[in-house]
């Protein structure tokens, strides 16, 4: 397993911009004012540095990887789904949901389906099950459907990542984890947009939001670096 330290030192200064652009975002708080395309511009510029940072891995890297691929088309779909919901009050929320809907299913994809684990998809049905149950009865029209399919979606990317997880076997990388806990942080960032839009308003709503989204979205994009990783780390020994 290559070690934190040897990715701290790979990965870290290609994510400096990631880090500075999120600071921007918190520092402005274009969003909260009126809706313009600068304020979608502020916020979907850690995205953008995101792209940024899987495209300075290299062309050769990403033909070579198609879960890496995957994640950059997710991260596209992420941005659009971004820019989107800034406009939400005016009749873009669904939009918005479609393109994060996509991006589950890019991402789904490029976790893979092996191993199985359906003791993790289990708990993630489970889960699943009881944040509709919650939603269900704020929800009325088309939504009481759409929501039911983006949290069936989102629940699978979850389990794909958190699937990937094997501690008790020895099998795990530090990118699995990345994945994992990625994953577990859209879901929270996801249920917290559902509750605070749907059934009663959430206590510093956004700043969890996007804290968690934020977050989520850098360590999906570290998840697809593994394979290059492991290459330097043969390398070295």
């Amino acid at each position: 397993m290559v070690s934190p330290v040897t990715v701290v030192k790979s990965e870290g200064p290609k994510l400096v911009p990631f880090f500075k652009a999120t600071c921007v975002y918190f520092v402005l708080w274009l969003p909260t004012s009126s809706p313009s395309w600068f304020s979608a511009l502020i916020k979907c510029l850690p995205i953008f540095c995101l792209w940024v940072f899987l495209l300075a891995h290299g062309f050769s890297f990403l033909g070579a990887h198609s879960s890496a691929r995957k994640i950059l088309a997710g991260l596209i779909f992420s941005a659009l789904g971004d820019a989107f919901l800034i406009w939400q009050e005016q009749g873009y929320f669904v939009h918005g949901l479609l393109m994060f809907a996509i991006t589950h299913i890019l991402y789904s994809s490029a976790f893979g389906m092996k191993p199985l684990n359906m003791h993790a998809g289990l708990v993630i049905t489970a889960m699943s099950s009881l944040s509709y149950m919650l939603l269900y009865p704020y929800l009325s029209g088309p939504f009481t459907y759409l929501v039911a399919v983006y949290i069936a979606l989102i629940g699978f990317m979850g389990w794909r990542a958190i699937a990937g997880l094997q501690l008790t076997n020895d099998l795990w990388t530090w990118t699995k984890l990345s994945a994992c806990l990625g994953a577990v942080l859209f879901m929270v960032s996801d249920l917290t947009i559902a509750v605070n839009k749907f059934c009663f308003p959430v206590p510093h709503s956004r700043a969890i939001i996007m804290a968690t989204y934020y977050a989520a979205q850098m360590l999906i994009a570290l998840s697809a670096v593994e394979c290059q990783d492991m290459e330097v780390a043969r390398k070295r020994t």
